[in-house]
């Protein structure tokens, strides 16, 4: 727990630093600019898509209910969609710009040792992407029962940031050994620092700022935990 409030400061205290805004804001407006677009586009087909989700009932007032319900789920979609996308272009795209200002700065110490680390992180981000995205989809129904609608997307949010960002935090740095090893010792603080990630991207407005803040705080944490193992190890840091 206290590793995990020690990276969140510490990703607190980057976001007063020049430069960083940039990468905090243009990938969810990529992401919510695009999605907006193509929900405005197949408002109508996404509509028709949602009437076959929900069953027919033969209730007065259920043609009502069933239009509302739909235009709720599909948002749901949308939103599912936005975040996973911004969070694409974050672990793909602006995590390794930020991991070598704060890496140079802050780990100058830690020696690299990750091989092939854009397509590793590529297609760990592509495969969590694919299963966020197919498991919110599939569950979408489960979003009209109340109590599910709060838990079962934080749940999905937090599993997709701490897939992500635990293994891009890490790639650059770590060796294959190292980066199974500490995905294992830091299972619980990884979804500790998703979780939190994922209940900012509920709060409106700063759910924009939420995917870079949760990459920041992954960088701090995961090469923290590299520079402890390597100690601990007795080996060249």
């Amino acid at each position: 727990m206290l590793e995990v409030i020690v990276a969140i400061t510490q990703a607190m205290r980057e976001l007063k630093r020049p430069g960083i805004w940039w990468h905090v804001l243009w990938p969810p407006f990529v992401a919510l600019i695009f999605w907006l677009l193509i929900g405005a586009l197949f408002w109508a087909e996404g509509m028709q898509l949602m009437s076959r989700v929900l069953p027919s009932l033969p209730w007065s007032g259920w043609e009502w209910l069933s239009q509302w319900a739909g235009g709720f789920l599909l948002l749901a979609a949308l939103a599912a969609l936005t975040f996973a996308t911004a969070l694409l272009l974050v672990a793909v795209v602006a995590l390794p710009l930020l991991l070598n200002i704060i890496a140079r700065r802050d780990y100058p110490d830690l020696v690299r040792h990750g091989e092939n680390v854009f397509w590793r992180s590529l297609r760990n981000s592509l495969f969590a992407g694919a299963v966020f995205i197919i498991g919110s989809l599939l569950s979408l129904p489960l979003l009209l029962i109340p109590l599910v609608a709060l838990v079962l997307p934080l749940l999905w949010a937090t599993w997709l940031n701490q897939r992500t960002f635990g293994f891009d935090a890490l790639a650059e740095h770590a060796t294959a050994a190292e980066l199974v090893q500490l995905q294992r010792e830091q299972r619980a603080q990884f979804y500790l620092a998703g979780g939190s990630g994922a209940l900012l991207a509920f709060v409106p407005v700063v759910q924009l700022f939420a995917p870079v803040f949760t990459a920041l705080v992954f960088i701090h944490l995961g090469l923290a935990a590299l520079r402890r193992l390597r100690q601990q190890q007795g080996v060249q840091l």
